[in-house]
C-alpha cells in the first residue's frame, strides 16, 4: 500500500510540475528563497535551533545520569554528558559509581 500511495504521488507531482512548466517552478523557488531570507523566518529558525539544542541536552544529561554508571567505557567515551561523569572502570573497562 505504501509502495501504491508514493507511486500515485510521483505522478501527481510529474503531471502537475510538467503542467505549471519551468516558468512557474522559477517562480515558486523565487518566492520560497525571498521568504526564507525575511527576518521572521530566520528568527523562527533560531529558536527552533535553540529548542531543540536545550531538549537535546536535557535528555543527553538524563541518560547520563540514569545509566552512566552502566555503559561501557567505549560507548561511554563518545558521549560527552558521560566524559564527565563520576565514575570508575573496573576490570572489565565497565563504568561504576
Amino acid at each position: 500500500m505504501r509502495k501504491l500511495t508514493f507511486i500515485a504521488g510521483l505522478a501527481v507531482g510529474y503531471v502537475l510540475g510538467t503542467r505549471a512548466g519551468r516558468e512557474r517552478y522559477e517562480q515558486m523557488r523565487k518566492t520560497a528563497r525571498d521568504l526564507s531570507q525575511t527576518q521572521a523566518v530566520q528568527s523562527a529558525g533560531r529558536n527552533a535551533k535553540v529548542a531543540a539544542n536545550n531538549a537535546a541536552n536535557k535528555a543527553g544529561q538524563a541518560v547520563a545520569d540514569r545509566f552512566g554508571d552502566r555503559i561501557p567505557a567505549m560507548v561511554a567515551d563518545r558521549i560527552p554528558y558521560l566524559n564527565n561523569h563520576n565514575t570508575t572502570l573496573d576490570d572489565w573497562d565497565t563504568r561504576r559509581a
